[in-house]
Formats: C-alpha cells, sequence, structure tokens
C-alpha cells in the first residue's frame, strides 16, 4: 500500500521528516499559477517501488507534476544568521523539482514529494476542477491516488507593474553546455532559460553587450560573451550590431520589455575597465580589461563612440526602456572613483536612466547615484527621505530578519516579498543571479547540482533559481515556483489597492514591515484568500 498525504507549497519536507501541514487550500485567479504538493511513503518498510504518475482532470495538460528533489547544501547560511530558517545544519534540503514521467522511487523509510501545479490555460471558465493524482505500477496498476479540488477564481490578475531582473548570466550557460558563445545551439540554450524567466516575472534583461564586469576577481575573466563585434582599424572604431538586434528581437519573442546595460566600470569601485574584445589590424584580442584604469584616455575615448553607437541602435528598434550602470555595489570608500567614472559618460548619457545597487545612503544624498537600487535590508533612511521610484535588491548579505530565497529559509520567507513589495511601494526588483553556475569571482564553473553555493562561496541557493537541465532546458526549484506565487500576490495586492483603495489594502497588510512579517505559512495563505474574497466582493 503506498500512502500519500498533501502539502501546502510553502512546505519543505525533508527526508528524515512527517509531513506536517494540514491539507491545502488550492485558490487563484484565472491566470495563476497555483501549486502543491503530495508527500508519498510506502508501507513496505524495504521497498524502493519504481511507480509512475498519473494527473487526471478536467484541466488536462494545464496541470504538470514534478518530483521534489533534495541537492546537497554544504553552506546554509553565516554563523549568525537570525532564527527564522530551517535549519543551519549542512546534509540534503529538498529544492530541485525535475520531470516525474519517467517514474519515481517511493520507500517505506521516508516520505517522497511530487509537485503539482494547475496553470489554467486563456478561456477555462472559472469554477472547481478535480485534479487526481495517480500513481501507476510498472504493470500499469493504480496502487495509490489523491483528488485534490483547484478552485478557479472569475478574473485575471492584471499585469505586473513591477519592474524585476534577476541577472542572468549567458556565460554560464556557455559554460555549463560546453557550446561556443552566440552559435545557434547557444542562442536556443539562452532563449529557453529566458522564456523561464518571463515566467517567474522577470521583465528587464541584463544585456552582454561585452562581457559583464560582474563577480570577477581582480586580474581575472569571465568567459567572453560580447554582444557587439568591435574593430579598430586606423585608430578608428567600428561596431557591428547584428548580435545586439539579435538579443532584442529574441527578448522581444519571450516577452521581455526592458533592458540593462552591462556595466561600464568594474564592480565594486569603478577603478577598470570592463573587458572588452576586438579585431585590431586583423587580431582578435582584448582591448581593455583589468590594466585599463577607468579613466584612462583611451577607454574614455572608446565610449564617446561606443555608447552612442549602442544609443542609436536602441532608438532604431524602438527600445524605451533601458537601464545604463556604471559600476555594482560602490561603497563610500569608492565614492571618489565612481564619481569620477560617472562624470566620464555623464555626457554621453545625458537623458537616459542610470541606476545601480548600493546599500549606503550617502551616494544619493549627494546626487552621485540618481535612481539607487537599495539592499532590502537598507531601506529605511530613503523611506524616511522619500525618495521616489525605489527599487530594492538581495543578496547573499541579506541574511538577517529579511526576505530571500536561500535553500535554507523556509518558502513563507520567499513568499512574503510580495506583499512587502506593494507596502513600500517599490517599483524596480533586483536579484544577482538567475542563473550563476560558478565558483565566486568566476574562477571555474560548476556543476550546480553538486554545488549550491558557488563552491562554498555564498549561503546555497544564492547564486541561481534553475537548474540547467537536459537538453538545454532548465529546471524549476521550488524556490523558483514560490518566487512566482510572490508575484502573484504583488498583482493580487495591487488589484485589490485599485478596486478598494490603497488604504484598505494596507489595513490588511496591518504593521507588516521588511523584518517584521508573517512567519506562518498557513496564515500567509489564509491573508491572500482574504485579499481574493475582498477583490470579488
Amino acid at each position: 500500500m503506498v500512502h500519500l498525504r498533501p502539502l501546502s507549497s510553502l512546505e519543505k519536507l525533508f527526508l528524515d521528516q512527517e509531513p506536517k501541514s494540514p491539507a491545502p487550500v488550492t485558490e487563484g485567479f484565472q491566470n495563476e499559477a497555483i501549486s502543491w504538493q503530495v508527500a508519498i511513503r510506502s508501507d513496505e518498510k524495504n521497498a524502493s517501488e519504481l511507480l509512475y504518475p498519473e494527473v487526471v482532470s478536467p484541466l488536462g495538460e494545464a496541470v504538470s507534476v514534478r518530483q521534489v528533489r533534495h541537492v546537497p547544501v554544504r553552506f546554509p547560511v553565516y554563523a549568525d544568521a537570525d532564527s527564522h530558517y530551517l535549519s543551519k545544519a549542512p546534509g540534503l534540503y529538498p529544492d530541485l523539482l525535475t520531470e516525474a514521467s519517467h517514474g519515481i522511487r517511493v520507500y517505506g523509510s521516508h516520505w517522497e514529494c511530487l509537485w503539482l501545479c494547475a496553470e489554467a490555460e486563456e478561456g477555462v471558465p472559472p469554477g472547481s476542477y478535480p485534479v487526481t493524482l495517480r500513481l501507476k505500477s510498472e504493470n500499469g496498476k493504480v496502487i495509490g491516488e489523491h483528488t485534490q479540488e483547484v478552485h478557479i477564481l472569475p478574473g485575471f490578475l492584471p499585469p505586473q507593474q513591477l519592474k524585476m531582473t534577476r541577472w542572468f548570466h549567458t556565460d554560464c550557460l556557455a559554460d555549463y553546455y560546453h557550446v561556443e558563445a552566440f552559435s545557434p545551439k547557444h542562442w536556443e540554450i539562452t532563449e529557453n532559460f529566458v522564456r523561464c524567466a518571463v515566467r517567474l516575472g522577470v521583465n528587464m534583461l541584463l544585456m552582454p553587450v561585452h562581457t559583464p564586469p560582474l563577480d570577477t576577481r581582480v586580474g581575472g575573466e569571465r568567459t567572453t560573451v560580447q554582444l557587439v563585434g568591435i574593430a579598430r582599424e586606423n585608430g578608428a572604431y567600428l561596431f557591428d550590431m547584428t548580435n545586439v538586434r539579435k538579443w532584442i528581437h529574441m527578448c522581444w519573442r519571450c516577452g521581455i520589455t526592458g533592458y540593462e546595460v552591462a556595466h561600464l566600470f568594474t564592480q565594486w569601485g569603478a577603478e577598470c575597465a570592463p573587458k572588452v574584445m576586438a579585431r585590431v589590424d586583423g587580431e582578435y584580442r582584448k582591448l581593455f580589461g583589468w590594466d585599463t584604469p577607468a579613466g584612462s584616455p583611451e577607454y574614455t575615448g572608446f565610449l564617446r563612440e561606443y555608447i552612442p553607437a549602442l544609443r542609436r541602435v536602441f532608438d532604431e528598434e524602438g527600445i524605451k526602456d533601458v537601464v545604463w550602470h556604471i559600476s555594482d555595489e560602490p561603497s563610500e570608500a569608492h565614492l571618489a572613483s565612481y564619481l569620477r567614472a560617472k562624470e566620464s559618460v555623464a555626457p554621453l548619457l545625458e537623458g537616459e536612466r542610470i541606476m545601480d545597487a548600493l546599500s549606503n545612503y550617502a551616494f544619493y544624498q549627494k546626487g552621485i547615484v540618481d535612481h539607487p537600487v537599495v539592499a532590502s535590508d537598507h531601506l529605511t533612511p530613503f523611506l524616511e527621505h522619500h525618495v521616489p521610484d525605489l527599487w530594492i535588491y538581495t543578496c547573499c548579505a541579506q541574511y538577517k530578519n529579511v526576505a530571500n530565497q536561500f535553500i535554507a529559509m523556509p518558502s513563507v520567507r520567499c513568499r512574503i516579498l510580495g506583499s512587502q513589495l506593494y507596502r513600500y511601494r517599490i517599483r524596480g526588483f533586483l536579484h544577482w543571479g538567475f542563473n550563476y553556475y560558478s565558483a565566486q569571482y568566476s574562477d571555474y564553473p560548476l556543476d550546480p547540482y553538486a554545488s549550491t553555493d558557488a563552491d562554498g562561496a555564498f549561503p546555497a541557493g544564492d547564486p541561481f533559481l534553475v537548474y540547467p537541465g537536459r537538453d538545454g532546458m532548465p529546471e524549476l526549484s521550488i524556490r523558483y515556483m514560490v518566487c512566482r506565487e510572490a508575484m502573484q500576490d504583488l498583482r493580487a495586492w495591487e488589484w485589490l489597492g485599485m478596486k478598494a483603495g490603497r488604504d484598505k489594502a494596507e489595513e490588511l497588510l496591518g504593521d507588516e514591515t521588511m523584518t517584521e512579517y508573517i512567519r506562518d505559512p498557513e496564515q500567509l495563505m489564509a491573508r491572500r484568500r482574504e485579499v481574493n474574497r475582498r477583490i470579488l466582493s
């Protein structure tokens, strides 16, 4: 006999645990992805049966089923983290979601989990739909089943207003799949991953016009992924924008509407030029890099031609939503070098939006950064001074008291971000790693199935939300699905605010802040159901 027990999408079930959450309530609007889990265990203590899941429902192919896999977590979180973690011990943690049609092993010693998601297609009318999960033996006999009622509510969540970027590491895809950068296969793989990012809510994409100077050791290099073809002949620069236009057209197909130009100077201080490759007198070589000071006449002269050439392409392609970056995460110690770098390109970027991730209010106060992207745990002074059009970001440093996406965090700590973004009227969200599959400083590529923490550099799960699956297709994670739920929550809050008034919506939020928020999954999901009820009332 096989036992099946339904679970909430916000439970992470370890191999040595019993399921805890009550039977989930599964509801959502006509354009929502509605997820839940089913835990499975055999009565046979020594059994490891191979079973085949089958979904029977009027919703048909709108329901997907994946297996929850446990991944190695060597570095869960920093030692001085707060207590709101599933565990701080190394071990196997539930995270990866894999294809289940080939069969799953069910044991008598512990529970395994399947992740189900109903994503109604356009035209599916509202109503209650049974979704029956059947487990079949190899000879086709049904040996266990569970039926979940999925309630599709009348109406459609409004389009996402939040701008969201999760930095897309094109070089990591070339490295992992062993394909040449911007070869036909690389373009195919890249588009697969971009489409996956868009389903998450990503609508702005980091654009590698030159190889982004991010997470790179001083003196080191990342694999070259440079869209712009550059040649220098007789002291003059020639630019081939073929791949830039190809990137833009790929983004259009996938649903991307915003573009981030790769940073014009190196990370953590804007002290050097990024790696720029060019054909010089017939030889393809590095034109600029770590040996090029940011303010050198050679690099400044190059930018005077490079930036206008890029701007012309954006104008010709009708691209309006463009963000330019100077240098990522400058500190107060970098004020002078950052300002020098910005001033060197300011005339070239007149009328453009320049944004950078930072934590120090002084950069904004002194007018050095016009559009800051603020670390979520350093938001208070920006709120107190009513800084308009705020963006926030998270990375490994946001491990105390605030929302984030580490594998060791309970899912509620990821999903709560949706209501927090609404409460503080946040206009944009940035995270540094949609698919970073390298060691720290890009020293060498990694297998993320074996190393979830950039080889011990960052808390597990911080570097990526999706895994690089077979045939160039991304595999999802629990965190990806929960982050997607958070974005759906945000859209529901916005709908409620439009319908009932923002004051009424904020009443339901209560005293929630970035650090004081609902930690009980059932309470959080009950509040979302109340949002739904008020929208429909």
